[in-house]
């Protein structure tokens, strides 16, 4: 599949938002709840960079949609994560708000392009 500027654009985008999320991991209280929940949240907000890394190099349409839809459980799953560590006390609302926006982002981005590609096939 060939690769376009918007996929070079998110590919940026994906991997600032797993920096982000590495950042954010880093700085939590220590504490076993922030350690399990940091462990989560880094391996879900890393793999949306990673699975669209591999979307990106996908050989068909089907295997484009089957990795986006990998990237879009992970987005969910690390808004999921940030929700928890907000909602439990252990980081401040004003804190997470711009990385939950991004997840949140990002999800919607790669739900669109799905949409997208299996409309595109028909």
């Amino acid at each position: 599949m060939e690769h376009t500027l918007d996929q070079q654009a998110m590919k940026r985008r994906t991997k600032a938002f797993a920096l982000r999320v590495m950042h954010m991991v880093e700085s939590l209280p220590k504490a076993m709840v922030t350690a399990e929940l940091g462990r989560q949240l880094l391996r879900s907000g890393t793999s949306v960079a990673a699975n669209y890394r591999a979307a990106c190099r996908a050989r068909s349409r089907a295997e484009f949609v089957a990795k986006l839809g990998i990237v879009e459980e992970e987005a969910d799953e690390s808004a999921f994560w940030i929700e928890l560590l907000v909602e439990g006390g252990h980081v401040k609302q004003a804190r997470a708000a711009d990385l939950a926006n991004e997840a949140n982002e990002l999800l919607a981005i790669v739900v669109a392009t799905i949409r997208t590609a299996r409309r595109n096939k028909k």
